[in-house]
């Protein structure tokens, strides 16, 4: 079989979470979610082409946290893909990651980046895979990736892997922060006070976004300010800028803020900056 001579590029967009409930803790130790995610128009950028022999490339500002070894995300993604479909994926691939989200920030980085991995390999190698069968070749990869690799508002729930989609959801201009720390997601569960708690409200029992989200949590942001105390300063800097709402995303240490424009973001994140050199701080908008 002959592989796409053509380069193909995928977003690998940030994943917001824009709540969080932790509802409880399967006997296997993972835990039990209900979240409402939406994606950004900024993210990382994923490329392949065909190549003489595989290589792994990556550049971007967070080029030097990312792992080359066999650990990457990304190259166990294409070695998945290369498992299952064995007839088809045999022939060397070059990929490319530019890199623009902190790493272990709470924004899905490495499963976005994953995910939009499969994406254009199965388009590379043009594998006989829907959408159904890349969910279930990503999930033993990590419980965020079958949702990154939707990639538009939904509802997940489970450990992530049951999925509904949020149709209509609006665009939300929106500054992503950072303070420049990496928050290890094992540490913040383990620091969890309460894995029991209240679900989600149905998404239709508020007038507006800002309305339903004052109903809900992120369960997991005080467990990551008790170790990481830098992130109620980045939210006391969103909410000072002119967020009408802002959250820590995940399991942090990134926080967004929600704003009236994109212009009002804009300022936001030049402001944030401006204050706060060391940290990560962008405005984007997210994806319907």
């Amino acid at each position: 079989m002959t592989l796409n001579s053509v380069p193909l590029a995928e977003l690998a967009p940030a994943k917001i979470n824009l709540a969080l409930h932790v509802t409880g803790r399967r006997a296997d130790g993972y835990h039990l979610l209900e979240t409402l995610v939406v994606f950004a128009e900024f993210g990382d950028r994923i490329t392949v082409a065909a190549s003489s022999e595989d290589c792994f490339f990556v550049d971007g500002p967070f080029a030097g946290d990312v792992p080359r070894d066999a650990g990457n995300l990304v190259l166990r993604a294409r070695d998945a893909l290369r498992a299952a479909y064995p007839a088809h994926a045999a022939q060397p691939v070059s990929i490319s990651l530019e890199k623009h989200l902190p790493v272990a920030s709470g924004i899905g980085g490495g499963s976005s980046d994953a995910a939009a991995t499969l994406r254009a390999l199965s388009r590379l190698w043009r594998l006989p895979a829907d959408a159904a069968a890349l969910a279930r070749l990503a999930l033993p990869l990590g419980a965020d990736l079958p949702m990154c690799l939707a990639g538009h508002p939904l509802l997940a729930r489970g450990i992530g892997e049951k999925l509904d989609p949020v149709r209509h959801f609006p665009a939300l201009p929106m500054v992503l922060v950072n303070p420049g720390i990496a928050v290890e997601t094992p540490k913040v569960f383990r620091a969890l006070a309460s894995r029991d708690n209240a679900p989600l409200a149905p998404l239709d029992s508020a007038d507006t976004v800002l309305d339903w989200l004052a109903t809900s949590r992120n369960d997991l942001e005080q467990a990551a300010m008790s170790i990481e105390p830098s992130i109620a300063e980045v939210l006391a800097a969103l909410r000072s800028s002119g967020a009408a709402f802002a959250r820590m995303s995940g399991s942090g240490a990134t926080c967004f803020g929600i704003f009236d424009s994109a212009a009002a973001a804009t300022r936001a994140a030049a402001a944030i900056s401006n204050a706060h050199p060391g940290w990560f701080s962008t405005a984007t908008v997210t994806r319907t």
